[in-house]
């Protein structure tokens, strides 16, 4: 990641001779076109954004298909996190949700909402992150804002980010298609983003650091969509945990889910923070992690190409799709019993993402 260097810009006046944001950045004056031209523009500039007007014109016809088009705001606290930052969450937060319909991302929209006070090099290091999650994710920055709010009215920065991505031809994929005899997979280990937020705030120290699994997926979807455009369902397992999904996806489609807690991996340093904290993993939110149904004669195909992605090696069948109890979600447990899974009641932990 390349963090911009103040000293060597030619003329940034307003960023040499202030280094923290001031309101007047958020003027719409010389001050703020300033910081658009020294710091935003050299990082997400393209022949797109170039256009610099009210709007930005797209020409997306050569793509075909139908068009995804999503939003999230980001106001997640630490700004900068084991694993990652502010920046690169809002970027994969959103192309991931756009992966999730089986779509394809092309392009963003970035607000950024800052806070009288953040050190400009924050913000640099933060924009710097943004600009390699996108060149990461292959999407491209094409329209963007600036506002600034009083000091103690923002919480340092918070990121807004739209983005539109063109569903393939063929491929259907939504919350209500789930089907009896599915198979539920997901790519990795659950609760990682969440407990390495909550490690930094609480100060929690293990043998190995707890990162955040912030990762863009639409590479991963695509690999999956190249060996079956047969999957019904997919979702990105963030607020909530793998058991918000499960919920959400019964209750959508009108089915019953079962699963075996033992075969949902987690990492041990994740559980154990979990035993410490009194969480239950399942309902710790993550930001790089899917949750797929496909049919059953499909799973082998499914997992092996996941698990020759980079960001899907730990795949795993977890459980099925069921014509009973529909709406519910059952855990079989360890030791033998079962236990019904529940939409989480309330924030766990509160500005994870």
């Amino acid at each position: 990641m390349t963090i911009p260097s103040f000293e060597g810009w030619t003329c940034p006046r307003p960023l040499q001779n202030y280094p923290n944001i001031v309101m007047g950045h958020g003027s719409g004056g010389r001050m703020m076109a300033d910081l658009i031209q020294h710091l935003f523009e050299p990082l997400f500039g393209n022949d797109l954004l170039k256009q610099m007007g009210d709007s930005t014109v797209l020409d997306i016809n050569a793509e075909g298909g139908l068009l995804a088009f999503t939003t999230d705001s980001y106001v997640v606290s630490p700004l900068i996190f084991p694993g990652g930052d502010i920046g690169e969450l809002a970027v994969n937060g959103t192309v991931n949700d756009l992966a999730m319909r089986g779509a394809h991302p092309l392009y963003l929209c970035a607000g950024f909402i800052l806070e009288e006070g953040l050190p400009m090099e924050t913000l640099g290091q933060i924009s710097s992150s943004l600009a390699a999650a996108c060149k990461a994710a292959g999407v491209l920055i094409v329209a963007g804002d600036t506002k600034v709010v009083n000091k103690g009215h923002g919480d340092g920065l918070y990121i807004n980010t739209s983005g539109i991505g063109v569903i393939p031809n063929g491929v259907n994929i939504a919350p209500n298609l789930a089907q009896v005899g599915d198979a539920v997979i997901v790519s990795g280990t659950m609760g990682d983003h969440g407990i390495a937020i909550m490690s930094v705030r609480e100060g929690l120290k293990f043998e190995s650091q707890i990162k955040s699994d912030t990762v863009p997926l639409n590479g991963l979807v695509k690999t999956m969509l190249g060996v079956t455009n047969d999957i019904h369902c997919l979702r990105d397992a963030t607020r909530g945990g793998l058991s918000a999904v499960l919920n959400e996806l019964a209750t959508a489609s009108k089915v019953g889910i079962e699963f075996e807690e033992v075969k949902v991996p987690v990492r041990p340093e994740v559980r154990a923070a979990c035993e410490m904290l009194g969480l239950d993993p399942l309902y710790i939110a993550n930001e790089g992690k899917l949750v797929a149904f496909v049919p059953e004669p499909l799973v082998d195909t499914v997992l092996d190409a996941m698990r020759a992605h980079a960001y899907g090696r730990e795949a795993a069948r977890i459980g099925k799709v069921l014509e009973e109890h529909p709406g519910l979600v059952i855990a079989h447990t360890e030791i033998g019993g079962s236990r019904v899974v529940d939409m989480p009641s309330g924030e766990l932990l509160p500005r994870i993402c």
